[in-house]
């Protein structure tokens, strides 16, 4: 094999090693091909379940939720202090495990056509070698408040050491980049329907 070829065959496999680094998991999501979206003006989104060791991840990606959404223009958002005044007035004691009379009882108290329902699966470090980069998973499934029936639900991961910083040591994402970038991937999921 000549020089030529050997230096071009290095190349291409680089440039696979490159690729197959840079890309992130594809998210799963299920959309109700029967429903139309358009109806959902008004939506709450719930205190989310934190499955992390972070004590505040649930917090921090709820208020990302609710921000992403305002900025998506798919829907107003109810106050986290209205959400949390009417969970506290029905007694809920789960607030991320809600029966349909649940469901549809927080719609009533809030008037919103959908309540936002999750968890924060993953938030937290990953080690790749000598790198370390941040990893956050979320799960989240939009419930209607008239049947109490899940309309839309996604899992989406991000995070993990890239190619490039992983083997040049340029700088990874922050946990704020990696939190805005899992969320805008859920919402747009949405605002593709």
């Amino acid at each position: 094999m000549s020089l030529m070829r050997r230096f071009l065959m290095v190349i291409m496999v680089f440039v696979m090693m490159a690729v197959a680094g840079c890309r992130s998991p594809q998210p799963t999501y299920h959309i109700r091909s029967d429903i139309d979206f358009s109806f959902y003006k008004r939506v709450a989104v719930m205190p989310l379940k934190n499955l992390s060791n972070d004590q505040s991840a649930g917090e921090i990606v709820r208020d990302v939720v609710m921000s992403e959404l305002l900025a998506s223009g798919l829907a107003d958002v109810v106050v986290a202090g209205e959400v949390d005044g009417a969970i506290e007035k029905l007694g809920i004691l789960s607030p991320t495990a809600l029966s349909r009379e649940q469901i549809k009882r927080m719609g009533d108290i809030m008037n919103v056509q959908a309540l936002i329902i999750g968890s924060v699966d993953q938030y937290g470090t990953a080690r790749t070698g000598q790198v370390s980069s941040p990893e956050v998973t979320i799960t989240l499934l939009m419930a209607d408040t008239d049947t109490g029936d899940i309309i839309w639900s996604i899992t989406t991961t991000r995070g993990g050491a890239s190619f490039m910083s992983s083997h040049f040591g340029t700088r990874s994402e922050t946990m704020s980049e990696t939190v805005l970038t899992v969320v805008r991937e859920a919402i747009q999921t949405l605002a593709e329907y």
